[in-house]
Formats: structure tokens, C-alpha cells, sequence
């Protein structure tokens, strides 16, 4: 059964500057068990929430199946860590994901290509191994919460 692994929603940017000065700390409690999604705005409590340049890109979704072993959202810095969802296969589809508390659905508008932090943060070629395979860009289409745990999926066009 598909499931949502890892939740991310973190109010700062740990990647600023060059790779090669690490990232910025950790806030606290950036991973959650629970996510509050607004249309059209992102998760509520994350950097990119209702930012305009972000609208259609204020959810990045990205499929456990694409990592390294051992990474997660707190390197990748992608909000949703799906299982059994080949979420890179969904451009230009709307996702529907009910983790318990109703359906939200997601517009998935492009993919959200690796960047060379993850040379740093992971290991040495991660960068060039998720070509293809780093994720997608999303805007909420409905309100909504999303846990982790099982979650049912469905996909329109």
C-alpha cells in the first residue's frame, strides 16, 4: 500500500551561499507527523507558504524509491517522502492523497530537479544519480491535512 514516509514543513532555508559552507542549522521540529495544506498557498508553516514566485511550486513531493539509502527530507529538502507513488511520472496531473482526514489534491506542474547541495549533504554523485528521479513540484488545488502513515492515491489528468 502506498504510504507517506516523511512530512517536512520548515520555515527557513538551510542552502544559501556555496555547497561547499554547508548548510545553515536545522530550525527544531521541521519534520512533522502532520502537515495543513491551503489552496493555492502550500503548507502552512513552510518557507514557501503563499509566496507568489512559489505558487505553482509551494509542495515538492519525492518518491523514497529515488533516494540513496539512508537519505530524507531534512537533506533533500522536499516537503512529502512517498512509498509505492512514482510521483517523477505525474507532470502535468492532478494527485489525490487521502492519509485519514480527506482528500487533498494536488496540480503537479514540473519536476524539482536535484541540486549539487545534495553532493555535500548526501554523499559524492547523489546530485548527478537523481537526475530525473528528484522529485515534483506541486500547488494544493484543495485545503486540507496530510499524515504520515497510508495513504489511498488517485491521479487524474
Amino acid at each position: 500500500m502506498p504510504r507517506i514516509v516523511q512530512l517536512l514543513a520548515s520555515p527557513v532555508h538551510r542552502y544559501v551561499g556555496r555547497p561547499a559552507d554547508g548548510p545553515a542549522p536545522a530550525p527544531p521540529g521541521e519534520l512533522v507527523d502532520r502537515v495543513e495544506l491551503r489552496a493555492g498557498l502550500g503548507i502552512v508553516g513552510d518557507r514557501y507558504f503563499g509566496r507568489p514566485a512559489h505558487r505553482q511550486a509551494s509542495v515538492t513531493l519525492i518518491a523514497r524509491e529515488s533516494l540513496p539509502p539512508g537519505a530524507d527530507l531534512t537533506q533533500l529538502r522536499r516537503n512529502v517522502l512517498t512509498e509505492g507513488i512514482p510521483v517523477d511520472d505525474l507532470v502535468g496531473r492532478v494527485l489525490t492523497l487521502d492519509s485519514g482526514d480527506g482528500p487533498v489534491r494536488l496540480r503537479v506542474h514540473r519536476a524539482a530537479p536535484p541540486c549539487a547541495w545534495l553532493d555535500v549533504v548526501v554523499a559524492p554523485g547523489t546530485w548527478k544519480a537523481m537526475r530525473r528521479r528528484g522529485g515534483v513540484r506541486c500547488s494544493p488545488l484543495t485545503d486540507g491535512v496530510l499524515r504520515v502513515g497510508p495513504v489511498t492515491v488517485s491521479v487524474d489528468d
